[in-house]
């Protein structure tokens, strides 16, 4: 029973013909279809070659199919490697020469480019998977067997790993095993009261952590239903609250509720629940929709190294501005950052979590990976504090993350693309309130050239270097920037500089 599939399976529901997913054509999925179509792409996984403990790496559309193939990868004892649909050429080429795939599936318009990518990496196989459930996946899997006798696989075996960019720009591969993501979301399920009887509206993307296993996980978990749509839109959204009880989402879903007049107490007076994270929920923002809707939204904290790790409670007090208290057999501790020594409550330090849900390492990284554990805890690189009565607070950041509409950006990587620019000398990248996504990322530049101030061009040249959301939203062009005695960016005068940078 190791195996999640397994551990979640059990929870299905007895009435198997009952709705798993409602997709936006009027397709209803049941937890028939969820056993049976998992169990093919077990099957082509298998006929493709794929073995126990072999990395499947894909970067493909939304669709219930990407989910039915993520459980297949789990029965067949793959380990599933979900990659933002937004990373370019050069960033797969890195992704697939750390991790080696046995396989890369990609969207079908993308497959001759895929290939190339793939065949430099070294990757063998290469097929495709599309949002309207086709590709060379979805053929194969309709001609495959719907039984599947799930692999066993012990509870510290790699279930998934996922990606996450470091302040050096190369991103590390963070390994969850079968307990890690099983021991979150049964305690998430019990945490929020889910029961087959919810209905989650799914608007987040499922390459990232929470779109695909707190969203989905505790979902299968529940025997509930979602409604499953492939982006978040204030039409979509607003047209399939009366039919669900429950909703995920970032801050910026919120955001754009609030100012969407259709929006109100009757629209959404049967919802049971709303679950926000990723990025910091403004204190503002959770009274204004309080205030409009009648609903306290929870707040919850969480990592990709460590899946959650605190919530605000479902009965009793949700905190503005903070992110609750620790889950049930979470530790979560505050220190000074230099010293390690435990800080008093209301003093802010850095935030370090131990449990069944963090992570077993980086892939491939051993001394990072030492490197960021400290007697046993995760180091999260977040600054918070606890206050008297339990509840975490994240004041900041270390490391300079910024965290742009639920995305991490980490200056690094784009200050590198940047100055290898050839109008470029150097540059900072900083992250600065933003009315939308929470943070914008603004790049500080010094032209080679004085006088130079062609944002659109630099803009252009970047656009074939990074990711849509890790690009800078506004350029600006200084003689100069601030330094300290060791020459070192002063970036919280930066900061201070361009605060407003988004303000109408």
């Amino acid at each position: 029973m190791s195996n999640l599939y397994n551990r979640l399976s059990a929870c299905f529901p007895a009435d198997a013909t009952r709705p798993f997913a409602y997709l936006p054509d009027g397709t209803v999925v049941s937890y028939a279809d969820v056993e049976e179509r998992s169990a093919a792409y077990a099957n082509v996984l298998r006929d493709l070659g794929v073995g126990i403990g072999d990395r499947v790496a894909i970067q493909a559309e939304k669709s219930v199919d990407m989910l039915l193939f993520y459980l297949g990868c789990l029965r067949a004892g793959a380990i599933f490697l979900p990659l933002n649909t937004a990373y370019t050429a050069g960033e797969i080429d890195y992704f697939l020469r750390d991790a080696e795939p046995a396989l890369f599936v990609c969207s079908a318009p993308q497959l001759d480019a895929s290939l190339r990518t793939a065949g430099a990496a070294n990757v063998a196989r290469v097929e495709t998977l599309d949002d309207g459930g086709e590709g060379s996946l979805t053929v194969a899997a309709r001609r495959a067997s719907a039984r599947f006798d799930t692999v066993a696989r012990a509870g510290q075996d790699l279930a998934a790993i996922l990606y996450t960019s470091g302040t050096t720009g190369r991103s590390k591969g963070a390994m969850l095993t079968h307990d890690n993501l099983a021991s979150n979301c049964f305690t998430l399920k019990d945490a929020w009261r889910f029961s087959a009887d919810d209905v989650l509206l799914h608007a987040l993307p499922i390459f990232h952590t929470h779109g695909l296993f707190v969203a989905t996980n505790v979902t299968l978990a529940s025997g509930a239903a979602m409604i499953l749509l492939p982006r978040f839109s204030n039409d979509a959204v607003v047209d399939a609250l009366p039919r669900a009880t429950v909703m995920m989402g970032v801050p910026t879903f919120y955001i754009r509720l609030l100012d969407d007049p259709r929006f109100n107490r009757d629209l959404v007076a049967h919802m049971r629940l709303f679950v926000s994270g990723s990025a910091p929920l403004s204190a503002d923002i959770h009274r204004s929709f309080r205030e409009r809707s009648g609903h306290a939204i929870l707040e919850r904290y969480g990592m990709t190294e460590t899946n959650m790790n605190t919530s605000n409670p479902y009965d009793g007090d949700r905190i503005a501005g903070t992110v609750g208290l620790p889950l049930p057999g979470v530790s979560v501790r505050v220190v000074d950052a230099e010293t390690g020594a435990p800080m008093p409550a209301g003093e802010v330090g850095m935030i370090e979590i131990a449990g069944p849900n963090v992570f077993s390492g980086y892939w491939r990284m051993p001394e990072k990976t030492a490197a960021e554990f400290h007697d046993g805890y995760f180091v999260s690189g977040d600054l918070g504090m606890i206050d008297a009565r339990g509840y975490v607070s994240i004041v900041g950041r270390g490391k300079d993350l910024i965290i742009c509409g639920g995305y991490n950006v980490y200056p690094a990587e784009v200050e590198t693309a940047l100055d290898e620019l050839p109008e470029v000398l150097e540059s900072a990248v900083i992250g600065v309130p933003h009315p939308d996504m929470g943070e914008g990322v603004v790049a500080v530049v010094v032209p080679k050239e004085a006088g130079f101030s062609d944002e659109d061009r630099l803009l252009r040249a970047l656009s074939e270097r990074l990711a849509r959301f890790k690009q800078p939203r506004r350029i600006v062009f200084v003689p100069a920037l601030p330094k300290n005695g060791m020459g070192k960016v002063q970036k919280t005068i930066l900061r201070d500089e361009h605060a407003k940078s988004f303000v109408a």
